[in-house]
């Protein structure tokens, strides 16, 4: 029988105020709970964009983030973080730069989005079964994508928040 994974519950500002199933929180519910994202960005300035697998049960077959994953009921941001770096990537050694927090609000859910950087070059595994493919990115074809149905929501958005406000690091 397969793990039911239980998600934190959260306000606006990331207080824990209760806690809900995967299932509840991805079913139209909006109950808002806390997910961290990893932009993993080279020396030469590119990002790191994985594609989402198809089996995926939100935005199958889209082009997301680098790292996306929820936390778990008890589990602090940046453990969080690291295990989703480590299961998604294979990445055990990175420097977490934090960027911003914001809401995310999909036709399904909602998501506190913790957002980080991390600048690296080396080796990337992704995990066969959640992602489908994976490649670094220049800004330029990312930006040039941009509204064509390739991008999740969620990335799209980040994206252009991280870019407006001057977070990527130069």
């Amino acid at each position: 029988m397969p793990k039911i994974e239980i998600f934190p519950l959260v306000n606006d500002e990331g207080t824990v105020i209760g806690k809900a199933t995967r299932t509840e929180c991805h079913s139209g519910s909006f109950l808002l709970h806390p997910v961290v994202h990893l932009h993993v960005i080279n020396s030469k300035r590119e990002l790191y964009l994985q594609k989402r697998a198809d089996n995926k049960d939100i935005q199958p077959g889209k082009w997301d983030t680098s790292v996306g994953g929820h936390v778990d009921y008890g589990e602090e941001i940046e453990q969080a973080l690291r295990r989703e770096v480590r299961e998604e990537l294979g990445i055990e050694h990175f420097e977490p730069v934090f960027m911003l927090r914001n809401k995310f609000v999909s036709t399904q859910e909602a998501e506190l989005v913790h957002s980080f950087y991390a600048i690296y070059d080396g080796q990337i595994l992704p995990d066969p079964i959640e992602i489908s493919e994976g490649k670094f990115w220049t800004l330029e074809e990312i930006n040039q994508n941009l509204c064509k149905n390739i991008f999740t929501p969620n990335f799209e958005n980040e994206y252009r928040k991280i870019i407006n406000e001057g977070l990527l690091p130069r």
